[in-house]
């Protein structure tokens, strides 16, 4: 079975394809400004990897390109297409048809960044193939189990019941992947285990997976709360943007620009990339000696309570482009946990083996580093909807 997963952003469309039940991937990358003059493909298979300039004034023409630049593997039996926020409607992956297409058009408010131009790249692949079937995996559906009491607000009822303001949480196609892979690792059945899931990246959240299931998150009705991310705050008093538009001036939107944007590792020493804060840090630079220690200080408070809440604790998984790749960062949180009983081993720290791998000191609660693939995890979910 051929399965093609679609990932679109507002000017990208990142794609792999695979061939199941084998799970090898057969062809991937990515069509990037798309809507620009200068679109460009960057694509890898069995004979290499090449670049080349593509016509994608849209979304339909980059699907259209794509397809025809997979043609020689032939028609996919389906296509599954990552979709940020499935509210409460989806708590599993679902054949997309036009009551579903509605609906996620309708979770436009609670992902107006995200839903739309994932709608974009759903419909461009339905017109393109028409007779392949087409699943929706969404980010939020690993957490639509959380217990209410994880999942409530301390806010009017009426809140929730007319415009649907809860702790959603996001990552899960990552979290589901790794936390599977990590109790695989552990030789253990995942309805025994109780993990903290880190994925550290330019987003970032941490779960609390129990049993196999997501019981706590950090992230909430948006992608914006919890962690410290890229250019995104984090756990902010809300009393924040209201007293900044006033003292400041600021309409609503722009204060919800600059809390997305312009705000995190960015915000607090003006780079968003914790390869540059990191490096700015070990010569020296005091505010991004200062963004890498609040960093690292969120996640450790985020761990201890996720950690409370299951009531033990039995390992500890990284994930994500900086969970996986930074050696620094991971020994700067795990320093802070040690009331867990969570210790490094400094040398497997700084040199793991081949992912996934294990990275704590002897006898120490597991700590693993375990390499995300949410494109592999799409394509299982969606290879059971396969005509």
């Amino acid at each position: 079975m051929k399965v093609l997963v679609l990932n679109t952003g507002s000017a990208t469309l990142k794609y792999a394809l695979y061939q199941l039940p084998e799970e090898r991937r057969v062809a991937g990358g990515i069509i990037d400004r798309i809507g620009g003059p200068r679109a460009q493909l960057r694509h890898q298979d069995a004979e290499g990897e090449r670049s080349e300039a593509v016509e994608a004034p849209d979304h339909a023409a980059g699907c259209r390109q794509l397809l025809e630049l997979l043609a020689p593997y032939g028609t996919p039996d389906v296509i599954g297409h990552r979709v940020v926020h499935g509210g409460t409607r989806f708590s599993a992956a679902t054949r997309i048809d036009a009551a579903v297409l509605a609906a996620v058009r309708a979770l436009t408010p609670l992902a107006p960044l995200h839903n739309p131009v994932n709608l974009a790249g759903i419909e461009a692949a339905m017109d393109a193939v028409p007779g392949v079937p087409q699943v929706a995996v969404f980010d939020t559906a690993f957490h639509q189990d959380m217990p209410e009491h994880a999942w409530r607000y301390a806010v009017p009822e009426a809140w929730l019941r007319e415009h649907g303001v809860r702790r959603y949480g996001f990552h899960g196609t990552s979290v589901r992947f790794v936390s599977r892979a990590a109790a695989r690792f552990l030789d253990r059945d995942p309805e025994t285990l109780c993990m903290v899931v880190l994925h550290l990246g330019s987003g970032a959240s941490a779960t609390a997976v129990k049993d196999g299931r997501s019981v706590d998150t950090s992230m909430g009705l948006s992608t914006l709360d919890g962690l410290v991310m890229g250019t995104r705050c984090g756990e902010l008093d809300p009393a924040v943007p209201g007293y900044i538009a006033e003292q400041a001036g600021l309409e609503g939107d722009e204060v919800g620009r600059l809390l997305h944007e312009e705000s995190g590792l960015k915000g607090l020493c003006g780079d968003s990339d914790m390869r540059e804060v990191e490096a700015r840090a070990a010569d020296g630079d005091a505010r991004a000696a200062m963004a890498l220690q609040v960093f690292c200080h969120r996640v450790c408070r985020h761990v201890g309570a996720l950690a409370v809440g299951m009531g033990r604790l039995d390992a500890l998984v990284f994930t994500g482009g900086i969970g996986e790749h930074s050696a620094g960062v991971r020994a700067r949180i795990c320093a802070g946990l040690g009331l867990l009983g969570i210790r490094l081993d400094e040398a497997r720290n700084a040199a793991p083996d081949t992912l996934p791998a294990a990275v704590q000191a002897d006898g120490c609660m597991p700590v693993l580093v375990i390499a995300t693939d949410e494109e592999l995890e799409i394509a299982r979910q969606a290879a059971d909807y396969a005509d």
